[in-house]
């Protein structure tokens, strides 16, 4: 794990471009603050940043997946071989403000990244990188980073970019080793809204890219912890009004904007920390009895507020092709998951039904209160990237909705 795994082809440029290539020398590295140093070239963005390194199985989105806020203070070992290849364009970014450099800190890849060819594409991936600040690695061996990640869990590191090779890796090193980790860390506010916002934009069509939201039926307050664009795109297919407020707004600022619903929006770091101020006002929304459902961070923070403990996992879930089983319905649904946290099931009262479950590692993937109309779920029912099985739980908010107007 000392050296990168390089291209046995002709050398090349340095910035890994062209075909074949093959750097003439180190000029990045990623270093594990257990003191290992993985070498390979610099791409995106130069200098250094600092987090913990994951792995993500997807094939495509990685622009969608590199811009979730869900990633935040993250660096992405992507173990799909070739990046690069779609480009880089103006839609698919899930992150709020499309300025704003709140997700993944870096980057990693096996081969070069390739020039774009789909027309779509508005410019190539490492310029795009450079702009948002992400500081890329690339000509590394991602099977084995892989392996060292689910064997030993993930690493923190730092990621350096220096086109003209020279590291310091002691202080490096150093570096890594005294991050404390996202273990006891609230990330929310480096991501979340801090001042409330209304969403009317629809999903994207071939035709028409994204459109504006017609005629409502409800209203829904997003609680923002980091929310994805797609999941209030797909609230807003389905006729909900979303107004977004910050992640410390309070249970009575929320009733006062007369909600049919409240959502709570994925988001990243450890729940805990962030349940600190959350799950007070998750609590006091759950005894107005309105209807509630939670994606992500939003998943476990509900989990907390009714008395159940969120773990550290040793290799997270990232990817898009993950089996879950849901338990209401007994299909299987292939989904896209973002997490390094995870409810533990053992501590979840007798009001709380477990509806769905990794069928990798058995894991919990969804809870449902039975004196409440509240659900939600661990993994990313509004994709982006990933496949859209999961779709069917927005529908299902809805139809809580509905059941509490008709009361």
């Amino acid at each position: 794990m000392a050296n990168a795994t390089l291209s046995p082809s002709a050398t090349g440029p340095d910035d890994g471009t062209a075909p074949g290539w093959r750097p003439r020398r180190t000029t990045g590295v990623l270093v594990l603050a257990s003191g290992g140093v993985i070498e390979g070239f610099g791409v995106g963005a130069t200098g250094s940043a600092v987090g913990e390194v994951c792995f993500n199985t997807a094939m495509t989105g990685y622009q969608e997946i590199l811009t979730d806020p869900s990633y935040a203070a993250q660096m992405i070992t992507f173990t799909f071989p070739h990046i690069g290849i779609v480009g880089v364009n103006g839609e698919d970014i899930e992150v709020v403000d499309p300025a704003a450099a709140t997700a993944a800190v870096g980057a990693i890849f096996r081969a070069g990244l390739a020039e774009p060819s789909n027309f779509r594409a508005s410019g190539p991936l490492d310029a795009w990188l450079k702009a948002r600040g992400i500081v890329g690695l690339a000509g590394v061996d991602t099977r084995a980073l892989t392996t060292l990640i689910r064997k030993s869990g993930m690493p923190n590191a730092v990621i350096a970019h220096a086109p003209d090779g020279v590291f310091d890796l002691d202080a490096l090193r150093a570096e890594a080793a005294r991050w404390p980790g996202i273990d006891g860390m609230d990330l929310v506010p480096q991501v979340g809204a801090t001042q409330r916002y209304d969403w009317d934009e629809t999903s994207w069509t071939l035709e028409g890219g994204y459109g504006k939201r017609g005629e409502t039926r409800f209203r829904v307050v997003a609680v923002d912890y980091g929310v994805k664009r797609n999941i209030m795109r797909l609230l807003n297919d389905c006729g909900c009004a979303v107004t977004v407020v910050p992640a410390t707004a309070t249970a009575e600022e929320i009733m006062a904007l007369r909600p049919d619903g409240v959502f709570l929006s994925n988001g990243p770091g450890d729940p805990a920390e962030t349940g600190r101020y959350a799950v007070p006002t998750i609590r006091a929304l759950l005894a107005t009895k309105i209807p509630l459902f939670g994606i992500c961070l939003g998943h476990q923070l509900l989990g907390l507020a009714v008395g159940g403990r969120t773990i550290k996992m040793p290799q997270g879930h990232h990817g898009a092709n993950h089996p879950v089983k849901d338990f209401t319905t007994g299909k299987v649904e292939i989904v896209s998951m973002n997490h390094g946290f995870a409810v533990d099931r053992a501590s979840l009262p007798e009001n709380v039904t477990e509806t769905h479950v990794s069928l990798f590692d058995g894991s919990n993937c969804g809870v449902a209160l039975t004196d409440r109309p509240a659900f939600s779920v661990q993994y990313h029912p509004e994709a982006s990237p990933g496949p859209r099985d999961s779709h069917y739980l927005f529908r299902r908010f809805v139809g809580l909705m509905e059941a509490a107007k008709a009361a």
